[in-house]
């Protein structure tokens, strides 16, 4: 062996002896490493049964304090059920008793049934004796003694019934009197309305007295246009700042106040002038008219009357009845039939809706054959409304039975709106009836245009068709109208029949 591998063959024996070495020192660690993991697998084991050991004791104790707990209860139930069964059977015995004793009292209730069965049928027998033996004394059968003896005390106590149904009646007719007074006071006190009646003058202000010379015209021409044109008698005095309009119809006098007032703020005031401005004023009337039914619907609560019967209704706003206002009156009707059927338990609607419409046949009574109540029926069922309505409104007047209470109730509210104080002028009406019939005499002459009663109704004026009417038939014509108002009305004083024929040439420069 030389010098060179003896180092080597040295170094490699260390490297085994160092490997040997140091599987020796792991293995003896890792004995001792295994041995401690043994040593605390078996300290956890021995916990784990020392733990299991006193959750077992646990149990034991705990299923032990159960078993006690049930067996006290399975002993208070057992005790229960004895005191209940106990107490079953006591009921059990008590019911008999009270059976035993109900058959008891049962037995003996029959035999007092049967007695008393037996006492019955001998006191029949003896009632049946007495009164043959009666029948023997008096001779009289006993129906002819009943009949006698209930005749006897009918009699003696027919007077004091009589007394006291007379008694009853009165007593009655004063509460039910009473409380109808009370109703209506209630009602009445209830509604304010304005008691100012109608008047047949219109008054119209004017900026100044100057515009009066217009008004008046050359020769008055212009003043007399407007009064032919409208129908209307103008009368321009010295009161400053206004002029007055007469007239009996409501219509011609709004018509000559709208003209009037739009040839005052135009300020050409000439015949032509005038004759265009109250013909286009007597088509917005109709607007006015409507405005105004529409205005009266709304403030009574009925919103469903057909458009054209609301056009109707509008003409009564320029209508009057004994100086009253006749679409005021219906709408003022129409508040107290609401208030009525309210207190009385009727329709409230049906009543206001029939208040409202009482009058509609007024609207057209002049062009229209019949009583303003047939008319009116006429109306609503043509334009298709309810029966009730027709109902409520048609016996106003008492022209026909009352079939409902809504009837008597518009009936009711017609007599309180005409009968308040300052309600009704009849010296009015008589003297717009006595103008109307002036002009009804004139126009049923043929060949007249049209006619106006002015002036109180001392002047008749009447426009003809000069086509058909000559100067000499004029002559003729006013002296037959004098003659017819002479012949059917009754007036103070004396009647002026003014015939107009007036030629007019028209043409057209195209």
């Amino acid at each position: 062996m030389n010098i060179l591998t003896q180092p080597l063959v040295l170094g490699v024996g260390f490297l085994v002896i160092g490997i040997g070495m140091g599987y020796i020192i792991r293995q003896l660690i890792t004995q001792q490493r295994r041995g401690s993991l043994e040593l605390e697998i078996k300290k956890l084991h021995l916990n784990a049964k020392a733990q299991a050991q006193e959750v077992i004791l646990k149990s034991k104790e705990k299923a032990s304090e159960i078993i006690e707990e049930a067996k006290h209860e399975a002993k208070d139930k057992e005790l229960e059920f004895q005191r209940t069964s106990e107490r079953l059977s006591r009921r059990e015995e008590h019911l008999d008793k009270k059976t035993e004793e109900f058959e008891h009292e049962k037995k003996t209730l029959n035999e007092n049934v049967e007695k008393l069965k037996k006492f019955e049928n001998k006191l029949r027998e003896k009632e049946k004796e007495q009164l043959t033996e009666l029948e023997k004394v008096s001779r009289l059968s006993a129906e002819d003694a009943k009949k006698e003896l209930v005749e006897r005390v009918e009699k003696e106590i027919e007077s004091d019934l009589a007394e006291r149904i007379r008694k009853l009646e009165i007593q009655g007719e004063e509460r039910f009197e009473r409380k109808a007074k009370d109703i209506l006071a209630s009602v009445i006190q209830r509604l304010a309305t304005s008691t100012a009646a109608e008047v047949t003058t219109t008054t119209v202000s004017i900026p100044s007295d100057d515009i009066k010379g217009k008004i008046i015209g050359k020769e008055g021409r212009n003043i007399r246009s407007l009064e032919r044109a409208a129908g209307v008698e103008i009368i321009v005095d010295e009161t400053p700042g206004s002029i007055m309009i007469s007239s009996f119809d409501p219509v011609r006098r709004q018509i000559a106040k709208n003209a009037l007032e739009e040839l005052i703020i135009d300020g050409r005031i000439h015949p032509a002038r005038i004759e265009e401005v109250v013909e286009k004023t007597k088509g917005t009337i109709e607007k006015t008219m409507k405005d105004a039914a529409e205005a009266a619907s709304y403030e009574v609560g009925v919103f469903d009357l057909e458009p054209r019967l609301l056009q109707l209704l509008g003409r009564l706003h320029f209508r009057t009845s004994y100086g009253q206002n006749v679409l005021q009156h219906s709408v003022e009707m129409a508040h107290i039939s609401g208030m009525l059927a309210s207190e009385l338990g009727g329709n409230v609607a049906v009543s206001k809706k029939g208040a409202l419409l009482h009058d509609i046949g007024k609207a057209v009574d002049h062009e229209v054959q019949g009583t303003h109540v047939e008319i009116g029926r006429r109306i609503l069922q043509k334009f298709g409304e309810d029966e009730a309505i027709i109902k409520a409104m048609q016996s106003h007047h008492e022209e026909y039975p009352y079939e409902t209470l809504e009837s008597v109730i518009v009936q009711t509210a017609d007599a309180i709106s005409a009968s308040r104080p300052g309600a009704r002028r009849d010296t009015l009406e008589n003297y717009l009836k006595r103008l109307e019939d002036l002009e009804g005499i004139a126009n049923s002459f043929e060949g007249v245009q049209k006619s106006y009663a002015i002036q109180a109704g001392r002047e008749l004026r009447v426009f003809v068709t000069p086509d058909q009417i000559t100067d000499a038939a004029a002559k003729k014509l006013a002296r037959s109208i004098a003659e017819n108002i002479e012949r059917e009305l009754r007036y103070p004083g004396e009647i002026k029949v003014v015939v107009i024929r007036e030629n007019r040439a028209i043409e057209y420069a195209k």
